[in-house]
């Protein structure tokens, strides 16, 4: 909204300053203060809501060190997160790019999702507790596994739709010889693909916007790979139904790592650290393929309009660390599933958005080794118990930072070492822009 006021002053009364409106390094760095402003300033204010109102942490003995003292420590705080992303987007990114209307809706949906399992779970447990400490751990379930699954499927659904047949989804490609001689199979022309000269270099060169479901290789030489081959091999004309396909693959992204940051929300710290150093990498990603100078260097697929959500990337990031300033150890709110899918899926539909989602298994470590954890330790006990009669574990306890912490180690030095090692993804994944 800023971002348009300025740009009116700037152009009919050339108030001086207002330009500064015009760069998106300007915005992007207003966009981090300013939801770092709101998380820590106003954070405060709504964590003392949430413990006025009783919204706290109901806890089971699970045998974890520090665990009974988390009890009545408010939960919900994912709503300072989301503040803290939304209103700097909203003040500073220009709206009318489809990129940030997907993202402020990947936000909402998944936040509102949250906040309903969030409160049928805080309803519940009041209940029980009324009726007595026996009800709790049948009647604090939340809400029904089966209906976030179909709200997270909703939201791929709508991604994938939007990014597949948007006309203002495109990449550009180098011009050689003539426009139609540069299609790839399952490529077409976008509706605005007039020729557009750039001097790259002290080289003119000339590109063409292109309508394309392609993504990005890590490690591999002739690095992109279009959708389309996964069902090519039926016959002529089975490129045509490569949106089902690619709207399939978007959706079972968005819930895999939303629900893999859901898992990691267990420590204090740990998913708002690893969603600020993911969210910083693919930031990098974004500024990169969203400017053509600089994918030209690193010789990566320029996306029109993708600069834009830079600002967007950095209000995620600065939430994320502003949200720490109360939830590091001892942790004075948490996320919850407010926060921690939204989170996730935010990170999912970026990652989608700038066509490096065959990295997610790389700067999302992290989730990945947590979500494995517990599937691994969940099939391991059921084959066990119907092959031996009685079900054996992998790990003490999962996800694995529970594992951990059954074997001694203190949850901020479990915290810590996540970050770090998501820091190594990340500058992995970061490398592969020139190693191929």
């Amino acid at each position: 909204m800023l971002y348009y006021l300025f740009s009116w002053l700037s152009k009919t009364f050339h108030l001086p300053g207002a330009g500064l409106f015009q760069f998106l390094t300007f915005r992007i760095a207003m966009a981090i203060i300013l939801s770092l402003l709101i998380a820590t300033i106003y954070g405060k204010k709504i964590i003392v809501f949430l413990r006025n109102r009783q919204i706290g942490e109901t806890v089971r003995d699970l045998g974890l060190e520090g665990q009974i003292q988390k009890k009545g420590t408010p939960t919900m705080g994912g709503i300072i997160i989301l503040l803290s992303i939304l209103i700097p987007t909203l003040l500073f990114a220009n709206l009318d790019k489809l990129y940030i209307r997907l993202m402020i809706l990947c936000t909402v949906w998944l936040g509102i999702i949250g906040f309903l399992d969030d409160y049928f779970k805080l309803r519940a447990r009041k209940k029980a507790h009324e009726l007595g400490e026996k009800f709790i751990k049948k009647d604090s379930d939340g809400l029904a596994g089966i209906s976030k699954i179909i709200g997270q499927v909703g939201l791929g659904i709508i991604i994938g739709v939007s990014l597949y047949f948007s006309n203002a989804v495109t990449v550009e490609r180098e011009v050689i010889t003539t426009p139609s001689a540069q299609l790839q199979k399952g490529e077409r022309l976008a509706k605005d693909s007039n020729i557009i000269v750039r001097k790259l270099n002290g080289i003119d060169k000339r590109f063409v916007k292109v309508k394309t479901p392609i993504t990005t290789i890590p490690f591999v030489k002739n690095h992109q790979f279009n959708y389309s081959k996964l069902i090519s091999w039926i016959g002529p004309g089975a490129e045509k139904y490569t949106w089902i396909i690619y709207i399939l693959i978007v959706t079972f992204i968005i819930t895999a790592v939303s629900n893999g940051a859901n898992l990691t929300d267990g420590l204090d710290g740990l998913a708002a650290g690893v969603s600020a150093i993911i969210g910083a990498g693919i930031g990098v990603f974004v500024y990169v393929s969203g400017n053509y100078i600089l994918a030209d260097y690193f010789d990566v697929m320029y996306i029109p309009n993708l600069g834009e959500l830079s600002i967007f990337v950095g209000a995620f990031v600065g939430a994320c660390i502003g949200f720490l300033w109360y939830n590091a150890f001892p942790a004075q709110v948490f996320m919850g599933d407010t926060g921690s899918l939204a989170l996730g899926g935010i990170i999912a539909s970026l990652a989608i958005i700038v066509r490096k989602e065959l990295l997610i298994p790389i700067f999302c470590g992290v989730f990945l080794i947590e979500n494995l954890s517990v599937i691994l330790q969940v099939s391991y006990f059921k084959y066990t118990k119907k092959k031996y009669g009685e079900g054996k574990r992998i790990f003490l306890m999962s996800p694995l930072h529970h594992h951990f912490q059954k074997k001694g180690f203190h949850e901020s030095k479990i915290a810590v070492r996540f970050w770090i090692i998501t820091i190594l993804c990340v500058v992995l994944s970061i490398v592969t822009l020139k190693i191929r």
